[in-house]
């Protein structure tokens, strides 16, 4: 201790000494927070400094799904790469890392979340952090942890330092009670897994903070999502992604649904667009604050007779699975999406036959390039 005091009186007659010219003044001391994963102010990711430009400062939480990372480049191919950060609990893939900012960020983590929020001066939020359904089944604690307090610390946030929120909603927050065909914005909702569950309540928390707290939340209700460069994961909608890896790759494909299973869909391309547009739609133009998307409905039976046309070889059987059937027959058949695009000019682009050709021409050319090696 003796050395201690020696120490602070030798710092405090240095000072005060009018050889070093402070005079009185006082030294400015920077306190950390003691987050183990708290991000500096200065940080440079990969050794690249942010710009000071005009355009958005955007966080995607939740980024390495197939939508954060999708997202991520449109984005940055309109704001610039720097202006927007992909981050998630796991580690990302080498291209995904080195196409631009990626940070971990935990959404349970309050204080972490918060001090990347403002080191990083962000003004749009962008929230896909989520376990899906049939991961949230298996696991509903889980499930509640990330869906709905993970939720509760976002909205926190956001409103707290005046961001742009944007949280998607599903197909999956309707249940078996709603109007099916077609599901409008405004009806019975009544879901019957956490997920959706979890997504009803994310639409009136974020419609609460909105009206309460002055909010810019936004939310679109995603139909079933497809896209050519991601392997199908199981879900129930998944049937319209796993045909055309197996029309390519062996000429048959079993169904898991009805044939007269009518659901509505969107290629990935429509979605990451829409929600672009709904992102930098101005308030005024927003009679409600949560949408109904869609840009096509079919079922098994015309997909399969629209790949027909491109490969009339394709052998297509039925086996029922009784769980994705009742799960099925619980959504809506067809979105009414007409706000979205009464409001903020939503239209898609991609019917049933350009998506079709699409898929058919990614897949068949990564097929025939695989085949020479």
């Amino acid at each position: 201790m003796a050395v201690l005091k020696t120490l602070a009186r030798a710092a405090k007659q240095v000072l005060q000494s009018p050889g070093c010219g402070c005079g009185s003044s006082i030294v400015p001391v920077r306190f950390i927070g003691a987050s183990p994963r708290q991000v500096a102010s200065d940080a440079s990711f990969h050794s690249v400094s942010f710009s000071e430009t005009d355009h958005p400062r955007v966080l995607i939480t939740g980024g390495l799904g197939q939508l954060g990372v999708g997202l991520a480049k449109l984005l940055r191919k309109r704001f610039g790469k720097n202006n927007v950060i992909l981050s998630d609990i796991r580690k990302p893939a080498d291209n995904v890392f080195y196409s631009g900012p990626f940070i971990y960020s935990d959404i349970l983590d309050y204080k972490n979340l918060r001090e990347i929020v403002v080191n990083n001066r962000i003004t749009w939020l962008i929230h896909y952090s989520a376990l899906l359904s049939a991961v949230g089944e298996a696991n509903v604690r889980l499930a509640r942890s990330v869906n709905i307090t993970g939720l509760h610390n976002i909205l926190d946030i956001a409103a707290e330092h005046g961001l742009r929120l944007f949280v998607p909603s599903t197909i999956g927050a309707f249940g078996p009670d709603s109007p099916r065909n077609p599901t409008p914005d405004l009806c019975i909702q009544r879901p019957r897994t956490i997920y959706g569950v979890s997504k009803v309540h994310a639409e009136l928390m974020g419609e609460y903070y909105h009206y309460r707290y002055g909010l810019d939340f936004r939310c679109l209700r995603y139909p079933g999502i497809i896209s050519a460069d991601s392997q199908p994961g199981g879900g129930t909608t998944d049937y319209a992604v796993q045909i055309f890896h197996d029309a390519i790759k062996t000429g048959k494909f079993e169904c898991n649904l009805k044939p007269d299973t009518r659901l509505p869909m969107m290629y990935i391309d429509d979605c990451l667009r829409a929600t672009l547009e709904i992102l930098e739609a101005p308030a005024d133009n927003l009679s409600m604050r949560t949408y109904n998307i869609n840009a096509m409905s079919f079922t098994p039976e015309e997909l399969a007779q629209e790949v027909h046309k491109h490969m009339p070889e394709l052998h297509v059987t039925y086996s029922l699975d009784a769980v994705r059937q009742g799960i099925a027959d619980s959504w809506p058949m067809n979105f009414d999406d007409s706000n979205a695009r009464n409001d903020w000019g939503w239209k898609h682009e991609y019917d049933l036959p350009e998506l079709v050709t699409t898929m058919l021409n990614f897949l068949g050319t990564d097929s025939r390039l695989a085949s020479t090696y």
